[in-house]
């Protein structure tokens, strides 16, 4: 079986986000075992310097890295990552464990995005749009967007 890991910096603290991702971790687990592995955000001074920034980004992508196996295949969402469709995840989860895969690893950054090291990195850098999202937020799209992926795959009428 596929393993799936969101590998995410910060925790949820918003119910609502809470149960949605309860719902689709909830839905997945017939098709894959997924978890969700966070690493402590760190807090951000409101006018930080570009070296303050850049600190801080190497330090989340450091406890990042950290929980990367040499042996995943490493998808980092990035908002410069390709632009990708529901049915275009839909075939990378299908055939990344035809390369000889058992773990994906979807990497989500904190509030100043990724470090370069988490971005050289992964094999491939995907993004849902141009737009920024709420960490929180994004790791619900990314959880419906996953198990959407496994419904088109399985030919179900969910992703129509």
């Amino acid at each position: 079986m596929l393993n799936i890991r969101i590998l995410v910096v910060g925790k949820i603290k918003e119910k609502y986000f809470r149960n949605a991702l309860d719902q689709y971790l909830k839905r997945l687990s017939r098709f894959t075992k997924i978890e969700i592995i966070e690493v402590k955000d760190e807090a951000t001074p409101e006018k930080a310097s570009k070296s303050e920034n850049l600190e801080i980004l190497q330090t989340e992508g450091g406890r990042l890295l950290d929980k990367i196996n040499n042996r995943d295949f490493v998808i980092a969402l990035a908002i410069e990552g390709k632009l990708i469709t529901s049915p275009d995840l839909a075939d990378m989860i299908r055939e990344i464990p035809l390369d000889g895969y058992s773990t994906i690893d979807f990497v989500i950054g904190g509030s100043l995005g990724l470090s370069n090291e988490i971005k050289n990195r992964a094999n491939a850098k995907i993004s849902f749009g141009r737009i920024t999202l709420p960490h929180q937020l994004a790791r619900v799209l990314l959880t419906e967007q996953i198990y959407r992926s496994f419904m088109i795959n399985e030919g179900s009428p969910y992703h129509k």
